[in-house]
């Protein structure tokens, strides 16, 4: 765990949709329509509902690392942020990891935007796009310290929910090296 000002950023073991947060966030694809993934899960569990706001709200989907915010619907938590993240095997390493950090940081611009005070994370990008874990949880972990050292943020609360033991312990021993 670690603690920027009033900020609190730490890894958990577990889903996302089980963290009492404001927003999660949702690791989408651009057509911001539903899919596979923790993606197929935040849909099935919002409800209709979703589906028919992002068809309103992103009628062409999104660019990768844009963040688009929609209502929880039938989830506990008031929003979700999706975020589509980069497909890892269609860019170069540096960009992918540009990409993969804008995911991130648009994310908890959108959140500081709607005045929340928790968010939750998935591990974006790392699932059927191919990001490898060891890659990806450093840019998570850093781009997030990074964002609440260079602002004056009303987040309260960051986690990162990872689902697999795997991730969970490479994001765990990643933040412990970082923080």
């Amino acid at each position: 765990m670690l603690t920027i000002g009033n900020t609190t950023i730490e890894v958990v073991r577990g889903s996302v949709l089980d963290q009492d947060v404001d927003v999660i966030v949702n690791a989408a694809n651009t057509m911001m329509r539903g899919g596979g993934g923790i993606d197929g899960v935040i849909h099935r569990a919002a409800g209709d509902g979703l589906l028919e706001e992002l068809r309103r709200v992103a009628p062409k989907g999104s660019s990768t690392g844009e963040a688009i915010v929609t209502d929880g619907h039938n989830l506990k938590q008031q929003y979700i942020i999706h975020v589509a993240g980069p497909i890892y095997r269609n860019y170069d390493p540096d960009e992918a990891a540009r990409l993969l950090a804008a995911c991130y940081s648009n994310a908890l611009q959108a959140a500081e935007e709607c005045g929340l005070t928790s968010i939750g994370f998935c591990s974006i990008s790392t699932g059927v796009y191919g990001y490898p874990l060891e890659e990806a949880a450093p840019v998570a972990l850093v781009t997030t310290k990074k964002y609440f050292q260079d602002s004056d943020s009303t987040i309260q609360r960051v986690i990162f929910a990872m689902f697999t033991a795997r991730e969970y312990e490479v994001f765990l021993q990643t933040s412990k090296v970082l923080f």
